[in-house]
């Protein structure tokens, strides 16, 4: 049997052993996915013990996806050109980063019907997640991206011209198609939090919150009140966890498996 796991600092609201171990099952997979709630100081000694343990793959979650990268042996362009890895792969003793949000954002885009191609997006955070959907957005023809932060930053995710670095306090006025939150706001157990108010969301056709727990946010409450589509995080969970999961096994997930792995969460994750 193979281990795999998900290292993060807080865990216990997280759903990824439910789909991991699902994916094994309907594999016919021998592994076992467990939490690995890990103190910043101690990433150094994580990253041993996955070599010293065997443990064949892990996923990384907040707040570790680019602080893990300095312990790995190699990273994959995509990660690369991210900058945050949220899956490790172990092999022949060495550690591989690569990052499957990017992927499971598509699956986002794809399971909605959302079209992204000479849009307006405005992003909520500058994390490991928001460089993916950064990534993936510019890749797919966006036509502006407004990422927002605590403080104003410099082009530190891409010099990419259609990006607009701005602070919460500039935002007032800015009108587009798609609004995605990638900040932990809302999250359980924090469930009355929304990272920007109604007269903001209004300016929005679309909202994304990358949080699956709970499955309809604060913030997407506010969206559906205005009428906006609104889109949660588990697809992009799930998305990625397919992804993980044939980096890992070196194999392509039929879309027969995807969908009875989407059927099975949705019942058991309300």
């Amino acid at each position: 049997m193979n281990f795999y796991g998900l290292l993060g600092e807080k865990l216990s609201h997280s759903i990824s052993p439910m789909i991991h171990n699902k994916i094994f099952s309907l594999l016919n997979i021998e592994g076992a996915y467990k939490i690995f709630e890990v103190e910043r100081e101690d990433l150094s000694k994580f990253a041993d013990s996955l070599r010293v343990l065997k443990i064949k793959g892990c996923n990384v979650t907040i707040p570790y996806k680019e602080d893990i990268m300095k312990y790995l042996d190699e990273i994959s362009l995509e990660a690369k050109k991210i900058k945050a890895v949220n899956t490790i792969l172990l092999s022949n003793n060495k550690l591989y980063g690569f990052n499957s949000d990017y992927y499971g954002f598509n699956t986002i885009l794809v399971k909605n019907n959302i079209e992204v191609n000479g849009k307006v997006a405005m992003i909520l955070g500058t994390g490991g997640a928001s460089k993916a959907v950064v990534t993936l957005l510019l890749d797919k023809g966006i036509k502006k991206i407004y990422l927002i932060s605590r403080t104003k930053k410099s082009r530190s995710i891409s010099e990419d011209e259609r990006i607009e670095y701005e602070t919460y306090e500039d935002i007032n006025d800015v009108k587009g198609d798609i609004l995605i939150n990638a900040t932990p706001i809302g999250m359980y157990p924090n469930l009355n939090n929304s990272p920007v108010n109604e007269n903001i969301i209004n300016n929005f056709d679309v909202l994304i919150d990358l949080i699956y727990n709970p499955r309809e946010t604060k913030f997407l409450q506010c969206g559906k009140k205005l009428n906006k589509k609104v889109c949660g995080g588990l697809d992009m969970l799930i998305g990625q966890g397919i992804k993980s999961s044939e980096i890992w096994h070196d194999m392509s997930i039929n879309i027969d498996i995807q969908e009875e792995l989407y059927s099975y969460i949705n019942k058991e994750f309300k």
